[in-house]
């Protein structure tokens, strides 16, 4: 499953790519773009382990594909507060952007789950396996974040993505 978008600007940081991360208390989806910074695709949902296991797979992943920002998602609730959740979300961007010397990102994340369940039916008539969710609802993540425009946001802000009709 790819997730794609029409790109009508060239990257600031030329041809690179871009991890994106669903974190969660027992799985972490990622999504990888790929070097134009046009698709999104979901890979391999890591089933956490320790912090320190965790980052060393991230770091691994990191430079398999010689990722050079990290977007992050950060689950809001629906009325736009960080809860519980949120602030495990940013401590765990602060711990990856130290120990891995990248750029971190926060965006919001709300219904990107929804969205993967939803896209995971359309596609497989059923609803697919939890750990394969997280993975696409991390390729959500990118493709909005691919969608917007972010070219001028500093790291760690956190920015709501808004659909074109909510503009």
């Amino acid at each position: 499953m790819v997730f794609s978008h029409v790109k009508t600007h060239s990257s600031a940081a030329g041809d690179a790519r871009i991890l994106a991360i669903d974190y969660g208390r027992r799985r972490i989806g990622l999504a990888v773009s790929d070097e134009l910074a046009i698709t999104a695709v979901p890979l391999a949902t890591l089933e956490r382990k320790n912090r320190q296991d965790d980052i060393r797979r991230l770091r691994e992943i990191t430079r398999k594909y010689q990722i050079t920002l990290i977007i992050l998602g950060s689950p809001l609730h629906l009325d736009g507060r960080a809860g519980e959740m949120a602030k495990e979300v940013s401590r765990f961007a602060s711990r990856i952007k130290k120990e891995l010397g990248l750029p971190v990102k926060l965006r919001d994340e709300r219904l990107t789950t929804w969205e993967a369940e939803q896209t995971l039916k359309e596609h497989s008539g059923r609803k697919s396996k939890k750990m394969h969710l997280d993975s696409v609802a991390a390729a959500i993540l990118l493709r909005d974040f691919l969608d917007g425009n972010h070219g001028h946001e500093s790291a760690f802000e956190l920015k709501p993505v808004l659909r074109e009709d909510e503009e």
